[in-house]
C-alpha cells in the first residue's frame, strides 16, 4: 500500500531505468476519499486502509486503460490519447460495460462543449445507436 511508498524503478521502452515515487503515480488519496464518500450514507466512516486500497485499484486501472489507449496511438502514430482512444480500449479490454456508458459521456460532452466535427458525431452516434444498453443506465449531469 501507500506505506511503502518509496521509490520503484520501471524500464522505459529504450531499456532505461527510470525512477519514481509510487506516490507520483496515484491519484491523491484526498480526491479518492470524496468520491468514496459520495456513495456512502453520511454518518459512515472510511479507513485510512480502504481510501489506500481503492487508491491504488483505481490508479492501477486508470493506468491499465490509458496504456492500452497509448500502445493503440503509438501504432497509429498519433502523440495525444484522445476520449475515444479510451473508450476503445475499454472496449478491447472487454470492459463494454464501462464503454458504452462512456462513449454516450463523451457525444453528450463534444455536443455541450461545441467540439464535434460532423463526420465524428454521425461516427459516434453510430457506434452508440448499435450498442446495447440498457435506457436506464444514469451517466449523471456533465460537470
Amino acid at each position: 500500500m501507500a506505506e511503502n511508498a518509496g521509490t520503484s524503478g520501471t524500464t522505459s521502452n529504450d531499456g532505461n531505468n527510470v525512477g519514481f515515487k509510487e506516490q507520483d503515480q496515484l491519484l491523491p488519496i484526498a480526491n479518492v476519499g470524496r468520491i468514496m464518500k459520495q456513495i456512502l450514507p453520511q454518518n459512515a466512516k472510511i479507513s485510512k486502509e480502504a481510501k489506500e486500497t481503492m487508491q491504488e485499484c483505481a490508479s492501477e486501472f486508470i493506468s491499465f486503460v490509458t496504456g492500452e489507449a497509448s500502445e493503440k496511438c503509438k501504432k497509429e502514430r498519433r502523440k495525444t490519447v484522445n476520449g475515444d482512444d479510451i473508450c476503445w480500449a475499454l472496449a478491447t479490454l472487454g470492459l463494454d460495460d464501462y464503454a458504452v456508458p462512456l462513449k454516450r459521456y463523451l457525444l453528450r460532452y463534444r455536443e455541450l462543449e461545441g467540439e464535434q466535427k460532423p463526420a465524428a458525431n454521425h461516427d459516434m452516434v453510430a457506434i452508440v445507436d448499435n450498442c446495447n444498453v440498457e435506457d436506464g443506465d444514469n451517466m449523471g449531469p456533465l460537470i
